[in-house]
């Protein structure tokens, strides 16, 4: 079993999405007492108002909430955005998250977005320049921010090393948590041939503060990271074991696209309970 995370863990999550916030609002149903908590797609809640907020701010009144951020571009050569730094702080200031985590990536260079999370190459210098960054955001955040391991569909010549080496370098030179998502180490390990258990066994457990399942599409060639379907068995088999390697992490079921009616989710909630109850056991 693994040392103790540096916050308690929250349970089992829902993305919060807006076709979903008056079932889980309406006192009449039980599906709400079966979400412990609620991740929040940061950038779609960093407005001055409006429909998203209202309910946020209710949501956030019966529920532990985390945010979650797609525009870091952390990896990216262009300097930081402090304004969406200021705004991202702002938002955390409302909210009242438990923590904030973003993508182990990059999204855009020379000013331009590409609205795509883009892999780094794994060396030494990349390293450095990540962690440079990670420390001057968490800074301004005036906390640890959690990063995520992101799919991918390419390597790099430069490569100096495998990736979860190169995450763990990260994470222990910017004293940063990490955001372990399994369906992308699945969907990676596909693609590019590497053991997922190797990568699950190189990460420092100590680090890893959350959870992410989620399903994916097939194709002849590769798997593709979607979040439109559910969860597949080989994710599944791949949770257990970092369950039984990382602990009770709190763990946050990924859906994006063609979304199912909250029940559905719910169910499938349950079957991430299900799946960590067992693998504690034989943990314990």
């Amino acid at each position: 079993m693994t040392s103790p995370l540096l916050h308690a863990p929250l349970g089992f999550g829902l993305g919060l999405r807006p076709p979903h916030y008056a079932a889980i609002l309406d006192e009449q149903s039980p599906l709400g007492a079966e979400i412990d908590w609620f991740e929040i797609i940061s950038e779609n809640y960093m407005i001055p108002g409006g429909r998203p907020l209202y309910f946020l701010d209710r949501i956030r009144e019966r529920w532990p909430v985390v945010m979650h951020g797609v525009s870091l571009s952390i990896g990216s050569t262009d300097p930081l955005d402090l304004n969406y730094l200021r705004d991202l702080k702002a938002l955390a200031h409302r909210a009242k998250p438990a923590w904030i985590s973003d993508h182990l990536c990059w999204t855009g260079a020379h000013g331009a977005q590409v609205h795509d999370l883009l892999p780094l190459p794994f060396t030494e210098e990349a390293v450095r320049h990540v962690v440079s960054r990670v420390r001057q955001v968490q800074d301004v955040l005036g906390q640890r921010i959690l990063l995520e391991n992101v799919s991918s569909y390419l390597q790099f010549e430069e490569d100096e090393m495998r990736e979860w080496e190169f995450i763990s370098a990260i994470a222990e030179a910017a004293d940063c948590l990490l955001l372990l998502d399994v369906n992308n180490v699945y969907v990676s390990s596909v693609n590019h041939g590497f053991d997922p258990e190797a990568y699950l066994a190189g990460l420092p457990a100590r680090r890893v503060q959350q959870f992410h399942v989620a399903g994916h599409e097939t194709s002849p060639d590769l798997l593709i990271d979607t979040h439109d379907h559910a969860v597949p068995d080989p994710v599944w088999q791949l949770y257990r074991s970092a369950v039984r390697r990382f602990g009770p992490v709190s763990t946050l079921l990924e859906r994006d696209d063609d979304l199912p009616d909250l029940d559905i989710l719910v169910q499938e909630l349950q079957l991430a309970r299900d799946h960590q109850a067992s693998s504690l056991k034989v943990a314990a």
